[in-house]
Formats: structure tokens, C-alpha cells, sequence
């Protein structure tokens, strides 16, 4: 059965349920483009933050399940599911890696709803908006609600001691010349 993740781990720690509120809406609308450009919608999310296993004064690990009312890409469904794991989440534990599941995947248009069940969301294309913006305007330069950031913050993944991808990159390929 196909699912799609994100998680990751922090460049430091989050000790806010705001800050993990920022996480869960960034991940929950990397989610939605995903199963969008696949052509997929999911019935179940699953959200989680956790502590550091190194640290046993502090384990926390909470996670929620949530069944979607209806198979959806929608970033408002997703991100509010998402939102779901807020209440379990402790203030001043350092949470240092969190993420989200969706799974259930369906393929788009499969089975229309009932009317009463309908999104307006979807109808409206907010998440096809969503995706046409940041293709033009690069990831980060809109989002919902706590997703909405231009630059990245403190929590997301540092980079400079990325490794070469001479296997998945051309531009980074070395160049040997010989003399």
C-alpha cells in the first residue's frame, strides 16, 4: 500500500506547540502537493513529533490518527488534521524530529462524493494555487497559515555539510581534465 511521509529531524529543538504548529502546517502542505502531482488523495493522516532518545529525562512521543471525512489532496484538511497531534504536545519538551503520514491513497476522482460531502476547498483549487505559485515563485514563498514563511526557520534542516550527489545531480559531477 502506498503512503507518503515527511519527517525530519530539527536543527534545534522546538519547545513550543506554536512551533510544532509551524512544522505540522509546512509538512501537511508538502504532503498535499505530493499526492496532487501523483494524482492521489488519502483517507487516514497520521501526525507525530518525538524527543531525543538520548535523553532520558524527557520522552515524549505524541502521534494522533486521524480518518479523513473523505479521500482528500486538500492542504486545509491535511494541515488541520495535522493540527490534531497539538494537544498532546507538551510546553518546554524538546521535541527534535516530528512528521506526517498519509496513507489510504486513492487515485483522484476514483468516486465522487455525496454533495453533503463535498470540500470547497478542493473546488476552489486552493491547493493547485498553492503549487502554481511556488513553481513560479520558489517553495517557501507561500503557504497556509503557520506554513506561510518566506525564509526557513531555525528548526529546518541545516545543509552546509551536505555530501556531493555526483549521482543525481550533473551540475555537481566533477570535471577531470586531462593535460
Amino acid at each position: 500500500m502506498p503512503t507518503v511521509i515527511f519527517s525530519r529531524s530539527f536543527a534545534t529543538p522546538i519547545t513550543t506547540a506554536a512551533g510544532l504548529r509551524q512544522v505540522m502546517s509546512v509538512y501537511a502542505q508538502m504532503a498535499s502537493a505530493r499526492l496532487a502531482k501523483h494524482g492521489l488523495q488519502a483517507k487516514v493522516l497520521t501526525a507525530f513529533a518525538a524527543t531525543s532518545h538520548f535523553n532520558p529525562n524527557e520522552k515524549s512521543f505524541p502521534s494522533v490518527c486521524v480518518a479523513l471525512p473523505m479521500p482528500t489532496a486538500d492542504p486545509v484538511l491535511l494541515t488541520r488534521a495535522a493540527h490534531a497531534v497539538l494537544p498532546q504536545v507538551h510546553e518546554g519538551v524538546k521535541y527534535v524530529r516530528a512528521g506526517i503520514m498519509v496513507t489510504d491513497l486513492r487515485p483522484t476522482g476514483n468516486q465522487k462524493p455525496l454533495e453533503i460531502f463535498e470540500n470547497r476547498h478542493e473546488e476552489r483549487g486552493i491547493g493547485t494555487l498553492l503549487e502554481d505559485v511556488a513553481k513560479r515563485y520558489g517553495r517557501g514563498s507561500i503557504g497556509l497559515g503557520h506554513a506561510g514563511i518566506k525564509g526557513g526557520p531555525d528548526w529546518t534542516m541545516k545543509r552546509d555539510m551536505l555530501s556531493p550527489r555526483y549521482t543525481t545531480h550533473w551540475d555537481e559531477l566533477p570535471l577531470v581534465k586531462a593535460a
